[in-house]
């Protein structure tokens, strides 16, 4: 299935144009990787796939409603997301249980079932054993796997991270990629990520969208489908 669909699509801020005549098609159940220089306008592609921000024209369609008829939950983890001072009062447990609140009744009661799934999702972050911790007593990578553990549990369809390795080590990095790789595959979920990263992630990646540009044009986008196998260096 179809999730989101660009035709000839032109973006820009100010007079400036930074996307150019782009046409994409993102399909549910699978991992697709967003790369590109900085500048490349990553962030603001991720945004017109959510139906964020406008084209200034081409045309733009986000299915909202999934193959089975059921509304597509959308988790997105903004980039720079964790970025909270040291004085930031919550702590971990309450910020991951606010990603079920859309889901909960008048009162914001909940089951048992869904302080499981808080559970699991910081779990799944290796997060679990600091869930009484402030979040501004964290590092900046942990801050970031609290954040992508909020947005699993949403329990979403679709999950969009814009450079979520973020002050990560090597170790926590590989494993976000295992996670992520182990929703597509076995949970028929759908991942877009953007990623600096490229020779770490290629090998769970399905798909690579490379941004690209010629001297005095906008953005382009380049689509590699069976990242797995080798293909030449980041343009």
């Amino acid at each position: 299935m179809i999730l989101s669909s660009m035709q000839d699509v032109v973006f820009g801020y100010g007079s400036e144009p930074v996307i150019e005549e782009l046409s994409l098609e993102i399909k549910t159940g699978e991992f697709i990787g967003i790369a590109g220089p900085n500048g490349a306008a990553k962030s603001t592609l991720l945004k017109l796939m959510l139906g964020l921000i406008k084209p200034w024209s081409g045309s733009l369609q986000f299915n909202h409603v999934l193959s089975d008829g059921t509304k597509a939950i959308v988790g997105y983890v903004p980039q720079q997301v964790a970025s909270f001072n040291s004085g930031f009062p919550s702590k971990v447990i309450e910020l991951v249980r606010s990603g079920c609140y859309s889901r909960l009744g008048l009162f914001k009661r909940f089951s048992s079932q869904q302080e499981h799934i808080v559970e699991q999702s910081l779990k799944q972050v290796d997060m679990w054993e600091y869930r009484n911790r402030k979040i501004g007593e964290l590092s900046g990578g942990q801050k970031q796997r609290v954040c992508i553990a909020r947005a699993l549990a949403q329990e979403p369809q679709v999950l969009v991270l814009d450079e979520p390795a973020t002050g990560m080590d090597a170790s926590s990095r590989l494993g976000l990629y295992e996670l992520l790789q182990h929703y597509v595959k076995h949970h028929g979920r759908t991942v877009i990520m953007v990623t600096h990263g490229l020779e770490e992630t290629r090998p769970y990646l399905d798909t690579l969208i490379s941004l690209e540009r010629k001297e005095n044009e906008g953005w382009r986008c380049l689509v590699t489908n069976s990242c797995s196998a080798h293909f030449g260096p980041e343009g």
